[in-house]
């Protein structure tokens, strides 16, 4: 029987305005994108009541940046979040969990416990054990109490998840560690009365983001600008990252842009065969950046053979993306050590997503 990550998958996500649509397609192992990033890319808004908000302001965006949303439309999407700790009032119960990103990088964090494990798959968690479920202000006691205590962080930025990649040790010392980090948090004094222990139980996440498929030199995919094109095949994804072969020219035959007239941008997370779900970009919507709207599919048929680079998805989100003119990417391509790091300084201070 499939685990319950069996229904996560990496995808593009698109969102069209003028028809108010939405819709997802995937990203599995070996599909070619082949897609150019068209005028400005624009916030994305605001979710209210399962639709999306459509940015007031028309907010034009940085294309270097991981963030999808103005700072007005980010500060209204804090206004009730658990994330930003203005919706204390949450009824649903939370569960703790400890997330492994390679050696020593072993952080602390909470998540509804109806979501499941999505939160460990959007943050590209290697592999993660659960401490405790109960209320939420007792699941946040629980986060506080190991971070003053233990030194446990409940953030690592995207640049040393990427390195760790590439230095993994093998599942039974990532399991060790675990443990013994699960050993120590359910011992401390002040543990909250209300969260409930949960025994140790590892899961590993190697099989659902491909990670074998990753090589030790993997360079990084700049951000997007007016008239850039990535041209590639996908080898896998970790979250919002996506990994590329690309094409060097004339591998690409094929292949199709997706979305035409759509937007793209990220929301959501997946895994199997790749990182997530979010939101993507197409042409004459708005974008999303693990997922997508438009005309035709973005993948097709054919087979690249250049380097391996790797894509935070998120740069996406907001750009209205169409076919590629081109047969090789044009969007700065950075030398990385293993598995890449992003810009210096970006999401250093800011959490991934919310819960």
């Amino acid at each position: 029987m499939p685990g319950p990550e069996g229904r996560f998958g990496q995808r593009l996500g698109w969102y069209c305005a003028e028809r108010d649509e939405e819709r997802v397609s995937m990203l599995p192992t070996g599909k070619v994108l082949a897609f150019a990033a068209q005028g400005e890319r624009r916030c994305l808004g605001v979710r209210r009541a399962g639709r999306r908000l459509v940015c007031p302001y028309g907010a034009v965006l940085d294309g270097a940046s991981a963030r999808d949303q103005c700072a007005r439309c980010a500060q209204l999407d804090r206004s009730r979040s658990v994330a930003a700790d203005t919706m204390a009032d949450d009824p649903r119960p939370y569960g703790v969990y400890l997330a492994y990103f390679g050696p020593g990088l072993l952080k602390v964090g909470i998540t509804a416990v109806e979501r499941g494990p999505a939160r460990l798959v959007e943050q590209g968690a290697v592999a993660y054990a659960w401490l405790g479920r109960g209320p939420l202000m007792a699941a946040r006691r629980a986060e506080a109490l190991l971070g003053s205590v233990l030194a446990v962080p409940d953030r690592f930025a995207k640049a040393a998840k990427r390195a760790a990649r590439g230095v993994l040790p093998p599942v039974p010392d990532r399991v060790a560690e675990l443990e013994q980090l699960h050993c120590a948090a359910q011992e401390l004094a002040g543990w909250p009365e209300t969260l409930h222990p949960v025994e140790f139980a590892c899961a590993d996440h190697t099989e659902l983001f491909g990670l074998d498929r990753i090589p030790g030199d993997v360079a990084e995919l700049g951000g997007m600008t007016s008239g850039a094109e990535i041209v590639g095949e996908v080898l896998t994804g970790v979250g919002s990252d996506v990994y590329l072969r690309l094409a060097t020219g004339g591998e690409a035959e094929g292949a199709e842009g997706e979305g035409a007239g759509e937007r793209g941008g990220v929301g959501e997370r997946g895994g199997a065969g790749g990182a997530g779900s979010g939101w993507a970009g197409g042409v004459g919507a708005v974008g999303l950046a693990v997922q997508a709207g438009g005309a035709g599919p973005v993948g097709g048929a054919g087979r690249v053979g250049g380097g391996v680079a790797v894509m935070d998805a998120r740069m996406l989100s907001g750009w209205v993306l169409g076919a590629a003119v081109g047969r090789v990417t044009t969007v700065p391509v950075r030398a990385g050590g293993p598995g890449a790091g992003e810009r210096e300084g970006e999401g250093l201070g800011r959490q991934e997503g919310l819960f």
